[in-house]
């Protein structure tokens, strides 16, 4: 028999009869040393590491009914607003002894549905979305809702209210971009938003068309182009907004990429930025701080965002109650270069 075939057959009785225990005494051990003499701990790591001994985790934690796994599903796993929230979120789930599993859904419900059924298999503890769907068939009621595994909402938020859902205020973040231009003197204010069905480009629209309003500006529909969040969309909207007579002194981007699209083409045409436009975008993402010119952006708190997210999952999966189940972080308005006053 091989090495490698002796090792797999080693069994936890094996362990508590070299070192002298009960087999729970080497399962308390293994799962929780801080509970168990020192004396013992050390007797039974010792031979642990003498028989080069590796648990089954994904055994074990189907008869305790845990996996100790964690899933996050992102909609572009290549974009870079959800690094540093996936980093957060495995700092959060490593402190606490957990895994954490990454699905990249291409923003396909059929694969969101693919991927949930790794909790319903107990593969995974419990899902942290970030797509206004729930990935699982339910009906929309509260005893169906409660009946759900645990999930945690953010970035595009679900309309179920007993999802705990981690998001900033997207209203107010497009209030805060708009006042910045009109404080700037802008009024002719061009918008380049992300789909037109979805949660973010709704609320974000919304404080954009509220805080023109409250200048006593009208908002020209023509002057807005709807898009993807993507660095294309950027160009695209450009392409659209700049070209009209009576084009627009300056661009509110709702998403990051949408900016760094827009400031690529607006120097491909001759533009200058902020001489001749200013553009804002929203994020935060850190590719914005070297843009040419850096990036004026409403930042989201990404890592505040992940780890708030793994602590409710955490509270969820161990039976305690979230405090509040809409949680709302501050965003930031970071002025850098790319926003200046309008052009005569």
């Amino acid at each position: 028999m091989s090495r490698r075939n002796a090792v797999s057959n080693i069994k936890i009785k094996d362990i508590a009869k070299a070192a002298g225990v009960c087999e729970a005494t080497v399962s308390r051990t293994l799962r929780n040393p801080d509970i168990v003499s020192e004396k013992t701990r050390k007797k039974v790591l010792a031979v642990v590491e003498q028989m080069d001994y590796t648990p089954n985790s994904l055994g074990a934690s189907l008869r305790q009914g845990s996996s100790r796994n964690i899933l996050v599903m992102l909609p572009d796993i290549t974009n870079p607003y959800f690094s540093p929230i996936v980093r957060a979120i495995e700092q959060e789930a490593i402190a606490k002894r957990y895994s954490v599993l990454l699905g990249d859904t291409l923003d396909d419900p059929k694969l969101e549905h693919a991927f949930a059924n790794m909790v319903r298999s107990r593969q995974a503890d419990g899902v942290i979305i970030n797509s206004q769907r729930i990935p699982f068939d339910y009906l929309r009621r509260p005893e169906k809702a409660s009946r759900l595994p645990p999930i945690v909402s953010a970035s595009e938020i679900v309309d179920e209210e007993e999802i705990p859902r981690v998001v900033v205020d997207n209203v107010e973040v497009g209030r805060t971009a708009t006042r910045h231009l009109l404080e700037l003197g802008h009024r002719r204010i061009g918008l380049i938003a992300g789909p037109a069905d979805l949660r973010t480009t709704k609320d974000r629209m919304l404080g954009f068309h509220e805080e023109m309003q409250k200048a006593g500006l009208k908002v020209d529909p023509q002057a807005i182009f709807y898009g993807d969040y993507s660095t294309e969309s950027g160009i695209e909207g450009v392409q659209k907004l700049m070209l009209r007579p009576d084009r627009p002194t300056a661009l509110f981007c709702l998403g990051d990429l949408v900016a760094l699209g827009a400031l690529h083409i607006l120097r491909e045409l001759g533009f200058r930025v902020p001489d001749d436009i200013s553009v804002i975008g929203v994020d935060g993402i850190s590719m914005g701080r070297y843009s040419a010119p850096p990036l004026t952006t409403v930042a989201q708190p990404m890592e505040q965002i992940g780890k708030t997210c793994m602590a409710t999952m955490i509270d969820l999966i161990e039976g305690r109650a979230p405090a509040n189940k809409l949680i709302l972080l501050p965003h930031e308005l970071i002025i850098r270069k790319t926003t200046g006053p309008a052009p005569a």
